[in-house]
């Protein structure tokens, strides 16, 4: 018989905690093991239960969140997924979460009232398999967290094959699980020459993907922001697509572009989504946008950068090793549609070449 993933549930609330608890059982191959009211208790069923992977509220009495991930990554190293309030505050400390060694993170607004419940109830056991596969994940982490700053990259020996100039218009880069760490190693690598626009679809809630877009402009060379409907596109700007939201790029006549932001189309799996921005950019780009695909669950992506190769564009993937999840890239080059393999600290050295 195949043995069930093990899930800890680290909460201060009886309602989080019992709801938690009914959604990922009802997956038949993940098993609750056990709960804490604190992070305290948490960090020591941590430690005697040896679970696959935890669920960690911030806010708790006696030791909260933050202080629980130092301790649970210093002592008893295991995959975390933080629950999140979707505020202003619950981002920040979200990241903060992240940056410490959390993997993913689920919105805290559970209700079984909420007309998105099946969603968040789909998401979370998926999130906990995936990562849970991941067998690697916390060398991973490690090696993420170690990468170092900029001025500093490491070497990379295995030799890969040249990404050619042909005079790139736009970078379209595809991220989620694992990438708002992933982000800040490697956008304060971009040098401020580029002067092209660079557009970055983050899978992430509302509120999360302004925060991350202005601690990501504290970082970078570059001008990091949020994107706005009817925007202007500026040339050496970063273009984060704002959580719950589309993301798409149209020409101003034969000068000019613009940003839309949209809900529409609603029948995505994503919102925003990586293939209905990279689609875009293509489309006022043509073969002349680079495409990134990086950490990630899923194949989000897979049929931009299949349009991109079929005009003749190229594209980069991030290697399996330097991967939280090995989903989105692995999609793209199990077809052979990526020309470079990347670990992530070359995948900036890369850009920086080529544009």
């Amino acid at each position: 018989m195949k043995r069930k993933i093990t899930v800890l549930i680290i909460d201060d609330s009886a309602f989080m905690r019992k709801s938690l608890s009914i959604m990922l059982e009802s997956d038949t191959e993940i098993k609750v093991v056990g709960t804490a009211r604190n992070g305290q208790e948490g960090v020591e069923l941590i430690k005697s239960l040896k679970p696959d992977i935890a669920t960690l509220d911030i806010e708790m009495p006696v030791m909260d969140g933050l202080t629980a991930l130092k301790k649970i990554m210093a002592e008893c190293p295991t995959s975390v997924i933080m629950v999140s309030s979707l505020t202003t505050e619950g981002a920040e400390s979200t990241l903060k979460a992240l940056e410490l060694g959390a993997v993913d993170f689920i919105p805290k607004e559970l209700s079984y009232i909420n007309i998105n419940i099946t969603k968040i109830k789909e998401d979370l056991i998926s999130k906990v398999k995936e990562i849970v596969k991941q067998k690697i994940i916390k060398e991973r982490l490690n090696r993420l967290r170690s990468i170092s700053q900029p001025g500093r990259l490491e070497a990379v020996r295995q030799p890969q094959n040249q990404i050619p100039v042909i005079g790139y218009r736009a970078v379209a880069i595809g991220i989620s699980t694992g990438g708002p760490l992933s982000l800040q190693k490697i956008l304060p690598h971009l040098s401020e020459k580029i002067q092209i626009p660079i557009f970055i679809v983050q899978h992430m809630p509302p509120k999360f993907t302004k925060s991350l877009a202005d601690r990501l402009n504290t970082l970078s060379k570059l001008n990091v922001k949020e994107a706005e409907n009817g925007e202007k596109i500026e040339n050496g700007t970063v273009y984060i697509a704002p959580g719950g939201f589309h993301m798409t790029v149209a020409k101003n006549g034969l000068t000019s572009s613009h940003i839309s932001i949209s809900e529409e189309p609603v029948n995505t799996l994503h919102r925003p989504s990586v293939d209905v921005m990279m689609n875009s950019v293509i489309n006022v780009y043509g073969k002349y946008t680079l495409g990134v695909i990086m950490t990630g669950m899923g194949k989000d992506g897979f049929e931009a950068i299949k349009n991109l190769k079929n005009l003749g564009g190229y594209s980069i993937a991030q290697d399996e090793q330097t991967c939280v999840v090995y989903g989105m890239p692995k999609a793209i080059v199990d077809a052979g549609f990526a020309d470079n393999i990347l670990p992530l600290e070359k995948i900036p050295e890369t850009i920086n070449k080529v544009v």
